[in-house]
């Protein structure tokens, strides 16, 4: 699909401009020009890029970092390739509507390494506790955890504990490093992306953002959302075995879709078009987004990813998707296209379009 056919149906941009626009923000790569952290270098948009450009890859840049994926993909002197994944959990309530904390960092973990096509199978854990945090709540978030691990089919392996004194920690704080076996064979990568590949999503949006959000109840809202954080890696590999050549994946947690298929386009040169009319969204998250003056694209996950699929494996990877219940409303979302290059499109639902840049700030701090 050219430019020109999908600006055609009434853009609310002239033709050309959309391009133009786009270009002129990748030109604008994110620059670090704050002094001290602010909440939004932890959102994963463009603060965040800058913070990692700046200042990590600054100082750790090596081959295996440079694809900044979810996960590491390391190569075993016996050819056998495996993904490693470090995260931090720190999110605010610990427990919310679908979910917790002890969930959440099993299931971040594990989903990190399943988006780099690998079957998680070993978790690491380390806890810094501040004085005076309850010990009953504490054994509560072990079992969270420990329950999430089987479900999950992943092991607890080791792990670390510290205590900080009164006041200098929120409680608690779990960070995971996961480890996972990617089958022989399979690789994915921005750059195996190809213009006309379908991009897939395998369930509603921003569930979870919305979900801990209302959770917090510092806002007159009341909702019946229902955070979706689960292990991905089942629904991944039905994914993988209906659709072989799937060429990339990640799950659109902080920074929501918009700022994952951002990230995409950057990565592999290309372009996405969205359809905001394909883009499954539960009405009563739409209804708090529009009350508090959030675009769903940005607002995270923690139980769906997008896939980028070859287009003659579509169809039966979008069936594969919906056999499962966490896959049950996948839909295909979008398309990847020659231009704008590096750029992210939405067509409306109104027949017009508009640019989806990377999230600016952070609406929802401590999601995750």
């Amino acid at each position: 699909m050219s430019t020109g056919e999908y600006l055609s149906s009434g853009p609310r941009f002239a033709e050309g401009e959309v391009i133009e626009r786009i270009e002129s923000f990748r030109r604008r790569r994110p620059r670090l020009l704050d002094d001290h952290i602010t909440l939004a270098h932890g959102a994963g948009g463009k603060a965040s890029a800058a913070l990692v450009d700046a200042v990590f890859m600054e100082a750790f840049t090596n081959p295996m970092l440079e694809p900044l994926g979810d996960a590491a993909v390391l190569t075993l002197p016996s050819g056998e390739r495996i993904a490693m994944s470090t995260d931090s959990f720190v999110v605010q309530p610990r427990r919310f509507p679908g979910g917790c904390l002890g969930e959440l960092a099993v299931h971040g973990t594990c989903n990190d390494l399943a988006m780099a096509g690998a079957v998680p199978s070993w978790i690491s854990a380390a806890f810094v506790l501040e004085e005076g945090f309850p010990i009953a709540e504490l054994k509560e978030i072990v079992a969270d955890m420990a329950a999430a691990a089987a479900t999950a089919g992943v092991a607890i392996v080791t792990g670390d504990t510290k205590v900080v004194p009164r006041g200098a920690a929120d409680g608690l704080f779990i960070t995971t490093t996961g480890t996972g076996v990617i089958p022989l064979g399979r690789r994915l990568s921005a750059q195996s992306v190809r213009t006309g590949d379908k991009v897939l999503l395998s369930g509603s949006m921003g569930d979870h953002g919305m979900a801990v959000m209302l959770a917090r109840g510092d806002l007159a809202i009341e909702a019946d959302i229902e955070s979706d954080t689960a292990s991905l890696s089942p629904l991944v590999e039905l994914l993988m075995a209906a659709a072989p050549s799937t060429r990339w994946l990640r799950d659109a947690t902080r920074g929501g879709v918009g700022t994952v298929c951002n990230e995409l386009a950057q990565s592999c040169g290309l372009g996405v078009l969205l359809e905001e009319e394909r883009i499954p969204l539960q009405p009563k998250v739409n209804g708090a987004c529009e009350l508090l003056g959030i675009d769903p694209l940005y607002v995270a996950n923690e139980g769906k990813f997008v896939a980028v699929v070859a287009p003659d494996e579509t169809e039966a990877g979008l069936a594969a998707l919906r056999s499962h219940p966490l896959g049950a409303n996948a839909a295909e979302v979008g398309e990847i296209v020659t231009e704008p290059a590096q750029g992210v499109v939405l067509r409306t639902g109104f027949g017009g379009t508009r640019i989806v840049d990377m999230l600016v700030g952070d609406p929802l701090p401590r999601i995750c």
